[in-house]
């Protein structure tokens, strides 16, 4: 991204977002931006496959359930990657993230390794469409539904 945006701001919504570098658009198109998480997987801080990393203050929102998605390390993809990434809510990928915890299994990490690889090459579902349940639009004005 350029040097001048938040980046604690929205997530990009296509390739044409202006805040997107011609470097950036390429790495996130082919989830190349991902690629330094490997060296948090080397040293242990991250696996493989598990929910995608969040913000600690996210966590405070969650039921006793929701919570259950810390108890596993955080991955490079996970349930919620292959079963529609970008086209999913926030809300959404919490509840694919806790049904992954609650029912892992080295043949379910198989096979999303072998789904995203898969989606990789495809460039399928990249740029996030809606980031919350509770969101009308997302543009310059940010307008939430009450």
């Amino acid at each position: 991204m350029k040097i001048d945006v938040d980046p604690f701001g929205p997530s990009p919504k296509s390739g044409d977002d202006p805040r997107l570098t011609k470097v950036g658009k390429f790495l996130r198109e082919y989830s190349l931006d991902e690629l330094p998480q490997l060296f948090n997987v080397l040293k242990g801080d991250m696996s493989i496959v598990g929910p995608r990393p969040l913000y600690a203050s996210q966590a405070a929102e969650w039921n006793q359930r929701q919570k259950k998605r810390l108890l596993v390390k955080p991955g490079l993809t996970g349930l919620a990657q292959i079963s529609g990434r970008g086209e999913l809510t926030r809300e959404e990928k919490l509840e694919l993230d806790v049904k992954y915890v609650e029912t892992a299994t080295i043949l379910t990490d198989i096979k999303i390794i072998l789904t995203t690889v898969a989606q990789v090459f495809q460039r399928k579902s990249i740029y996030e469409k809606r980031y919350s349940k509770t969101e009308l639009t997302r543009g310059d004005d940010n307008k939430l539904s009450s």
